[in-house]
């Protein structure tokens, strides 16, 4: 048949080329916006950083210490205290990158990869926060200091250590860990590809 012949509700024609696509996968925010969202959750991490110092340093056990004037000792030689500070960190900042992690994936239910490692990024920063916080709020660092101005046999607090560094990665590997399963369970799905057409 010539064109002109062919009838335009004919189902044995093929469909005209040259138009749109019939299906197109779902798309993120585009790269633009995923790295600006992702820059908003390092920078909101990093100031949540501030509360969680401020919690480590009011719920971390006391190191207690005193002077016989010459030496400074630990007054409960075989205490917890001193690695109850470093554990009270890490529950810490874990139950920070769980809330952190459920905040990130409501506000930004479409984000992709970029959002993901913002997490690990911004709760790693955020636990840098709290740690120098918490030891530049807690007892002084000069104990011999501390000691001579607390006087011979008086009991004073050891300043607020983080002896395991290894606990400044529970925030962040925390939130990444349940940002990707929160992503992998609830998050938005491709559209399914059309019928084959034969």
């Amino acid at each position: 048949m010539t064109p002109h012949d062919q009838h335009p509700h004919d189902p044995r024609q093929k469909p005209p080329t040259g138009g749109g696509p019939v299906y197109a996968p779902a798309d993120g925010p585009g790269l633009r916006a995923e790295l600006r969202q992702g820059a908003l959750v390092v920078v909101a991490l990093a100031a949540a950083g501030v509360l969680l110092g401020l919690l480590w340093l009011w719920l971390a056990p006391r190191v207690p210490l005193v002077s016989d004037g010459k030496a400074v000792y630990f007054k409960n030689s075989e205490g917890e205290e001193a690695i109850g500070a470093d554990g009270t960190f890490v529950l810490l900042a874990a139950g920070f990158g769980v809330l952190t992690a459920v905040v990130v994936f409501l506000l930004f239910r479409r984000g992709g990869v970029a959002l993901v490692v913002a997490t690990a990024v911004g709760g790693l920063l955020g636990s840098l926060v709290a740690w120098r916080l918490g030891v530049w709020l807690g007892p002084t660092q000069d104990v011999a200091a501390h000691a001579r101005a607390v006087g011979e046999g008086k009991v004073f607090d050891a300043p607020l250590q983080l002896r395991a560094k290894g606990a400044l990665l529970a925030w962040p590997i925390a939130a990444a860990a349940v940002h990707l399963c929160l992503t992998g369970l609830f998050g938005p799905r491709d559209a399914p590809p059309p019928p084959a057409r034969f």
